[in-house]
């Protein structure tokens, strides 16, 4: 068992996420080091260059995998066509195939969850993602749950977006206390309001999203028949 002097905290970041999918929970979770000094907050990707986002913004993370091999808690943000392609990233993967045995716990937020999936990490869990891509988090072997966020042993699993923020402050009451956490909450003045009150989902639209998941999961794996014909229930072209 890794010994976790310093609780090293990871952000993974990679080509096309959501900002706010990684940058929500991180604004959280950046408060634990003052309550208790044994835990540091970092951002660490292949390589420490910038990255596109799925917004006119870029990202550059502050240590490679190499830097930071066995994180405490490690975070997978999500995303779209981006998410879709790290599914397949071999870097990425083999980063969260090493980590996840001797961390603490395993996160994602949003489509993050079907990173992890890929890798065989939520195989038979309770989990959850965005909700437009929850039949694809089953097809890998997980069982979505339409909850704001999951747990299933070390695997905690936001659904999108903005959930990641709900993950965050659950995760940072279970690492220090609820005092802390509240302190988090209201230091980013988080009390959501939204002018159309809640998600009706007894009524909300949820087909529409259908061919824009279709249009991604056909260009990320284009080159990945396997991977498109698990996603998609198609059957894979012939080789021969």
């Amino acid at each position: 068992m890794t010994d976790h002097a310093t609780r090293t905290i990871a952000f993974v970041l990679y080509p096309g996420l959501t900002p706010l999918d990684m940058i929500g929970p991180l604004q959280v979770l950046q408060n634990l080091p003052a309550a208790d000094p044994r835990y540091e907050v970092t951002v660490v990707g292949e390589r420490v260059e910038p990255m596109v986002s799925d917004l006119p913004v870029k990202l550059t993370p502050e240590k490679t995998f190499d830097e930071a091999p066995n994180p405490y808690i490690v975070v997978v943000p999500g995303g779209t066509l981006g998410t879709l392609k790290a599914m397949v990233d071999p870097a990425l993967r083999e980063y969260l195939l090493a980590a996840a045995p001797t961390a603490h716990t395993v996160a994602s937020v949003c489509t993050g969850s079907l990173i992890l999936a890929a890798a065989g990490l939520l195989e038979g869990r309770n989990a959850t993602t965005h909700w437009a891509l929850a039949d694809q988090l089953n097809r890998l072997g997980a069982h979505y749950q339409r909850q704001r966020w999951v747990q299933d042993g070390k695997f905690l699993c936001s659904a999108g977006v903005s959930a990641g923020i709900d993950m965050a402050l659950h995760l940072a009451a279970e690492l220090t206390d609820e005092q802390v956490a509240k302190r988090a909450q209201l230091i980013i003045e988080y009390d959501p309001q939204p002018p159309f009150g809640g998600i009706d989902w007894s009524t909300a639209d949820l087909r529409f999203m259908a061919p824009y998941v279709d249009q991604w999961i056909r260009q990320a794996f284009a080159e990945h028949p396997d991977m498109m014909s698990r996603l998609t229930g198609d059957r894979a072209p012939s080789l021969r």
